[in-house]
Formats: structure tokens, sequence, C-alpha cells
């Protein structure tokens, strides 16, 4: 669902980014590979870490991860998120071997576990972004 009075802080792309912000438009979770050693790597950014590589492609990602750790937040930091709280920020490995922040939602936050499967799923917010959060991966 789009809404034009979305009231939370937002992105701002970069040329770096733009890749990543357009795969989620279209359903999709792409992170960046380096085009000389392979490694992949999130945030988008414009060289690798691992060899200084300034080559750099897209690869499609799984979705999937595991939460690696949490914060649940009491106290909307801007007043957008107030009907939201509590909130789950999570750290999550996915299965791309990178770490991805994201809002989780659905969950207890009683029930959080370290090491607990996620998915990626996505929030068109206003015409032209689309946010990536995540769910509890249920089995079929």
């Amino acid at each position: 669902m789009t809404d034009k009075s979305y009231n939370k802080p937002v992105p701002e792309p970069t040329p770096d980014s733009r890749p990543f912000w357009d795969s989620l438009a279209s359903g999709r979770l792409s992170f960046q590979k380096c085009g000389a050693c392979g490694v992949i790597r999130h945030y988008p950014r414009p060289m690798c870490s691992a060899c200084h590589s300034m080559a750099t492609e897209w690869v499609e990602a799984s979705g999937r991860g595991k939460v690696h750790s949490w914060t649940v937040t009491h106290h909307a930091f801007n007043p957008g998120f107030r009907d939201e709280l509590p909130m789950v920020l999570a750290t999550v490995d996915m299965e791309e071997r990178v770490r991805m922040n994201a809002q989780l939602r659905g969950v207890d936050p009683a029930s959080l576990t370290i090491g607990l499967p996620v998915r990626v799923d996505y929030e068109q917010v206003r015409e032209g972004l689309t946010l990536p959060f995540m769910r509890v991966d249920r089995p079929g």
C-alpha cells in the first residue's frame, strides 16, 4: 500500500545504493558482489573491503536469514513510529553471509531467540520507495 503521507524518516539512495533500492521496489533483495574476488557485501559501497577492488556486480539474494541479535524499542524516537511500539529492530545473518538490519514484524518480543529463521518482506511506503522488513519464516 502506498501512503503519500508517510511520516517517518526515509533513506536517500546514493549512486552506490540505487540498485539495492531498485531491487526492493521490484520485490527482490539484491546485494553487491565484488567483481574481482566474489565477496558479497552489504551495506552498498563503492569498494570491496576484502580486496579493495572497485568492480561491483549485483546478485539476487535468497531473502532468508537467522536472527543474530535484536533490540526492542519502547520509545518512539520519531512520532511516525509511535503506533508501532513496541518495535523490534533485528540484526539478521543472511544466507549470503552478510548482516542486515531491519524491523522484525509479527512476533512477540518475548518469544525472540538467537537463530530464529526470518525472511525479508517488502512495503511500498510511497511512490518510488519500498522498504524491507523481516518476518518469521514459518515452514510450509
